[in-house]
């Protein structure tokens, strides 16, 4: 049993002012694996008090030992990856082997991509040749409370952490209470890195709690979040008042338009990433969308790729997907798989209950369904599991059409042999983001989306400047007597 109740405030681990714990469930058997605090109003003042206090500093301090510091964390993670992925694994169920090669390594993937993008930053530089005396500086906005969520805690931790470090801002992180451990870690690292003391600041706690507080402080300047659409909205109002900058990252119930000259190997990669991570990423391919005449077929691969989808525990090494990441969550995907039987849906792969041969952990079998009518709740809500809907298009038009009937707008993917029609639909599609044909975002393109996904947009140079203020100096290098 692990146990932290303890905060990093200050440059130091302190006791909470007012002790409340708070149990971390390990999904795979669960069995409490760790206990840990949750924070206070006094808590989540000490450290916001921390951050305010050494601001100046940290935003005087020049780009290039900013950038030293952030080099010193991509030292520590090379020390520390291995504790971060046993400490993921644990907390909310990802394999191993996915706990080492995606979940903690987007740490080091991200912060390269940062300080790659942060070269490119002018902090200093005219508006342009029309006016000569005016100049655009951009300069940290101060104070940022970083909210992040549960199922790729440190995914999330760097595309907040490292940017609002580079761009000279200082931070209070409330990771989720679901999955607090990998955090504590980074913490560690980051001390261990140099990082000056107030600069990061970490309080765990819920977001009723520590998560309130930081939204509606005062001297917080900006809240970035990433998590739930309707705490989003929650978030959104709380900020409102004292007038923060507020990034939202949220669901999504992306589409996947896969088309006849795509051929089995696009259903069959776009089940796999469907059902990666247990199906809880917020730009999973949810509703895979296939032209009718290619329909039967794929529902056939599809239904057997699932089937072939092995399910077991975090610790076992192998390519099998893991628990969710508690009750709630399995009982809510529980309930969605029944709806969707219900609703008239045709269940060909998996269905409610747990995995055969599993007593305990809160697993749920990758589940297919065929014949999704835009009508049904499966259809419509994020499901936040390895449940995957599919329903026929008869031409681009009505793909097109379909894909976008959704408030959210995160990922959408499109597979297809002919370049052109790709082009046309990536430019049609509702959403912050488009992947065709298995191809990834480049490093350093944003993510982030539009509608009900929240409109962040993080990595690259897009999430730096998310940090900044821009100020425009008229006059500049003018005599007194001009």
């Amino acid at each position: 049993m692990i146990e932290k109740r303890e905060f990093y405030i200050d440059g130091q681990w302190r006791a909470p002012a007012a002790p409340r714990d708070c149990e971390v469930i390990d999904p795979s058997t669960e069995e409490p694996c760790a206990v840990i605090s949750l924070g206070a109003q006094a808590d989540t003042d000490a450290a916001v008090a921390a951050a305010l206090r050494v601001g100046p500093g940290w935003r005087a301090t020049p780009p290039t030992k900013r950038r030293a510091v952030v080099e010193r964390i991509l030292e520590q993670y090379e020390a520390r990856k291995e504790d971060l992925a046993q400490a993921i694994s644990l907390e909310m169920g990802a394999p191993i082997d996915l706990a080492r090669g995606s979940q903690a390594a987007a740490l080091k993937g991200h912060t390269k991509g940062f300080l790659r993008a942060f070269e490119q930053i002018e902090w200093l530089r005219p508006l342009g040749d029309h006016a000569p005396d005016t100049m655009i500086s951009l300069e940290p906005i101060g104070v940022v409370g970083l909210i992040t969520p549960w199922n790729w805690p440190m995914n999330q931790v760097s595309l907040k952490v490292i940017p609002a470090l580079l761009a000279g801002c200082t931070i209070v992180l409330k990771p989720s209470e679901e999955a607090p451990l990998s955090s504590i870690v980074f913490a560690e690292m980051l001390h261990d890195a140099g990082v000056p003391a107030g600069v990061f600041n970490l309080v765990n706690g819920d977001g009723v709690g520590v998560g309130t507080q930081l939204s509606t402080h005062e001297d917080v300047q900006m809240i970035s979040f990433t998590g739930s659409t309707r705490a989003g909205r929650a978030i959104s109002k709380a900020a409102a008042e004292t007038l923060k900058r507020v990034t939202l990252e949220l669901g999504g119930k992306g589409a996947n338009v896969v088309f006849a000259d795509a051929g089995e190997e696009a259903v069959v990669r776009g089940v796999q990433h469907c059902m990666q991570n247990t199906g809880q990423s917020c730009n999973a391919p949810t509703r895979m969308l296939v032209e009718r005449g290619f329909y039967d077929d794929a529902v056939e691969i599809a239904a057997r790729t699932a089937g072939e989808i092995g399910v077991g525990p975090a610790h076992q090494p192998g390519g099998h997907v893991g628990p969710l990441v508690n009750k709630t969550q399995w009982e809510k995907v529980q309930g969605l798989i029944e709806t969707g039987i219900a609703e008239g849906a045709r269940l060909v792969a998996g269905g409610p209950g747990l995995p055969e041969g599993v007593n305990r952990g809160f697993f749920v079998r990758p589940t297919v369904f065929a014949d999704v009518s835009r009508d049904m709740t499966i259809a419509k809500e994020e499901i936040f599991g390895p449940v995957l809907s599919i329903m026929p298009f008869e031409d681009e038009a009505e793909a097109i059409e379909i894909a976008n009937d959704t408030p959210y707008g995160l990922t959408n993917y499109v597979q297809s042999a002919d370049p052109a029609r790709r082009n046309r639909l990536a430019l049609a599609l509702h959403s912050g983001m488009v992947e065709m044909n298995g191809r990834s975002r480049g490093a350093g393109a944003p993510f982030g989306g539009v509608g009900q996904s929240g409109r962040a947009r993080e990595g690259g140079i897009w999430g730096i400047e998310e940090f900044l203020e821009v100020k425009a100096i008229s006059g500049w290098g003018l005599d007194a007597a001009e």
